[in-house]
């Protein structure tokens, strides 16, 4: 394939990648990671700061994924200090699933905290997934900062994230359930349901917090079991 044709390819692809509906841009995206391209990868991460569409966006991921990891890794991370949020968020959705322990040094104090709860809970949850061996403790104190923040999504994406890093939370969620604020504590009693009883589900575990916190009304909790 000539550099001539290669560009032209590359032009079609961004304007498929604009098209509507958002059918025509899923289809586009997956038909650049079936048959991948180490062009496709720049266009396929621009993307990644105008796609309205949640599905598209995950398939942006998917075909990224199936072009050459080293590549991608290396094109993908700049998107991390996007001023974009939604570049952000993206980014690190791909690190996630890419996989590679490389990135884990990338995952910054500042994306962990960032301003926008999409960011921050998928920073989350990559850090969990690429957290080196020795390195959990120190991740799961970084996120003790985040109980009680934002939503109940919000609140159940730190939760997971706490628990993909077992023994490693435990720490900081005996801590948490102490706190002076109510919604700390009671975030950190629903996550210590959601560990023990993973099936019943967030949305359980945060209501049954709910009720201990507001039927103790002390400022310490020191039993969470009702």
């Amino acid at each position: 394939m000539t550099q001539d044709n290669v560009e032209l390819i590359v032009e079609r692809l961004k304007a498929a990648l604009k098209a509507e509906p958002a059918s025509a841009r899923l289809q586009t995206a997956m038909a650049a990671g079936l048959r991948p391209h180490d062009s496709y990868i720049e266009p396929l991460i621009e993307r990644f700061t105008a796609e309205p569409d949640f599905y598209v966006r995950d398939m942006l991921t998917w075909a990224l994924i199936q072009h050459d990891r080293d590549r991608t890794l290396e094109r993908v991370l700049p998107e991390l200090s996007s001023v974009f949020p939604q570049a952000r968020a993206q980014a690190l959705h791909t690190l996630s699933k890419l996989g590679d322990q490389r990135a884990w040094s990338a995952i910054t104090v500042e994306l962990l905290h960032d301003a926008e709860d999409e960011v921050a809970r998928t920073a989350w949850r990559t850090a969990a997934t690429l957290v080196p061996e020795g390195e959990a403790a120190g991740l799961a104190e970084a996120l003790s900062f985040e109980f009680g923040r934002g939503d109940l999504a919000t609140q159940r994406g730190l939760s997971r994230a706490l628990a993909a890093l077992g023994d490693a939370a435990t720490p900081v969620i005996e801590r948490a359930k102490r706190d002076r604020r109510a919604a700390v504590r009671t975030h950190a009693i629903a996550t210590e349901r959601l560990i023990k009883d993973p099936e019943a589900g967030f949305d359980v575990a945060i209501a049954a917090a709910d009720r201990i916190v507001a039927l103790r009304g002390a400022p310490l909790v020191e039993d969470v079991e009702e």
